[in-house]
């Protein structure tokens, strides 16, 4: 007998839903000028916008909530939060902040210059962002597979590493102050990286002396990836996995709203005690002491919490069967799902989808936006509305490799009813796909363009 996935949890605690029309919810797009950032969620009946910050806290977080230590400087609460992070990823060396933007920015603005080049296998919006706004060339060398969505490999994610080596000779090893690479890559559709791009991504960054970090937002979503892709690691423990995988960085940045599955906070780890006590007078200045970092000693003790319950197989399990299912039914509701389905999300080509809107008028937006009306369902565009960006080096235009459309999973939030409600709403939005409409900019900020612009149908 196969036992299907089930939800390795009770519930607890509710929260009711506002049922919307379809009336409703015209009348709600069209007063936030078609971007459903400007949605109030409370017009929203099941939110895929994002998995970041949107999770359910465990009986243990909110325990620990209680028992947070509130002390300006040295709380116990940073301490318990600080041996988790050593004890998980293997990092002699930890700052809090606010948010995982907050550590790049940290990060970035220590020890990029106007003019460098960070590459990586593909940087998320707010990562790009920061290195924009400091005057850096973000540079993104996933491998080309990765821009094929039918196209099944098991990690889809991974650094190009003749790509890198071109790249950094081309460039000038001492023009690169730090290498990165994301784990699970978030811009490439969730997918993971294996555990030897990543070894060999750190030795080729090494032997040019560069500085290796890791965007670890999703990391145990990947250490899981590794377990059940790669024969090699099929016995290993998910917790080895992970102290494996962080063996070959000098450090990371983290959103904690993600993998540890809390509302707010991130961090910066790393193993220099001088890079440490650089980025510490940056942070003081911005986020807070050293031992809060921008967050209450609440949050600190739901982060060691959450760190800890990542690595559970049980949860892990239950997480990719869940994104899986949700990737299944959208399937055979019509919708041409990027393949394999990711860890945090399930990505829809809506390059495909909608053949007839050309990228400059954003198929994922339409499509996102044809969904919300169907059914009250929040996603997001991961194509050229988020990432179209000026190089800062040539001036040229750059366009997302893909117009995907990312319907991502709250941790721990929806049951598999809501996951086949998802899918009868895709069926109903894709009935006559040619009647929806592309769109264009009528206003927008010039750097994170996508969490404000205002747009109308073309």
């Amino acid at each position: 007998m196969t036992i299907p996935f089930i939800e390795p949890f009770r519930i607890k605690v509710v929260e009711k839903v506002k049922m919307t029309t379809r009336e409703e919810r015209q009348a709600a797009l069209e007063k936030a000028h078609y971007n459903l950032f400007n949605i109030p969620g409370e017009d929203v009946i099941i939110d895929l916008l994002t998995d970041s910050g949107t999770n359910a806290m465990s009986d243990e977080q909110w325990a620990g909530i209680m028992r947070g230590d509130e002390s300006y400087a040295g709380a116990k609460s940073y301490f318990r939060f600080e041996q988790a992070v050593q004890e998980i990823m293997g990092f002699e060396y930890v700052l809090p902040t606010h948010q995982g933007r907050a550590a790049e920015g940290m990060l970035f603005s220590t020890l990029v210059k106007a003019g460098q080049s960070v590459p990586n296998n593909r940087h998320f919006d707010t990562t790009q962002a920061n290195l924009l706004v400091l005057g850096a060339n973000p540079v993104d060398l996933t491998i080309d597979e990765a821009e094929d969505s039918s196209l099944e490999l098991p990690f889809k994610g991974n650094m190009d590493l003749g790509k890198l080596k071109n790249f950094i000779e081309a460039t000038d090893p001492e023009n690169i102050p730090i290498g990165m690479i994301t784990i699970t890559n978030n811009s490439a559709a969730g997918q993971p990286v294996s555990m030897d791009n990543i070894r060999q991504t750190s030795e080729l960054y090494h032997s040019y002396g560069i500085p290796f970090f890791v965007d670890a937002c999703r990391f145990s979503e990947n250490a899981w990836f590794i377990k059940i892709r790669d024969p090699k690691y099929a016995d290993v423990p998910v917790s080895e996995i992970v102290l494996e995988m962080f063996s070959y960085a000098d450090g990371c940045t983290m959103s904690a709203k993600k993998d540890a599955i809390v509302n707010i906070g991130g961090f910066i780890a790393f193993r220099d005690a001088a890079l440490k006590q650089k980025i510490a007078q940056n942070l003081i200045v911005h986020e807070g002491f050293l031992t809060y970092g921008g967050l209450a000693g609440r949050d600190l003790e739901a982060i060691a919490i959450g760190l800890r319950d990542a690595v559970d197989e049980d949860y892990l399990n239950y997480r990719e069967s869940h994104t899986r299912y949700l990737g299944k039914v959208l399937q055979e509701a019509g919708l041409p799902v990027y393949q394999p389905t990711g860890g945090h999300a399930v990505y829809v080509d809506a390059g495909k989808a909608l053949p007839h809107i050309p990228a400059k008028q954003f198929p994922g937006v339409a499509l996102s936006n044809a969904l919300y009306l169907a059914g009250g369902v929040r996603t997001t565009e991961i194509g050229s509305l988020m990432f179209e960006h000026t190089d800062p080096q040539t001036g040229e235009s750059i366009m997302a490799p893909l117009e995907l459309l990312r319907f991502a999973i709250p941790r721990r939030v929806y049951t598999r009813s809501h996951l086949d409600y998802i899918a009868e709403a895709a069926a109903e939005s894709m009935k006559a796909p040619e009647l929806i409409r592309g769109l264009r900019v009528t206003w927008a900020p010039e750097v994170l363009r996508h969490f404000m612009a205002q747009l109308e149908e073309v």
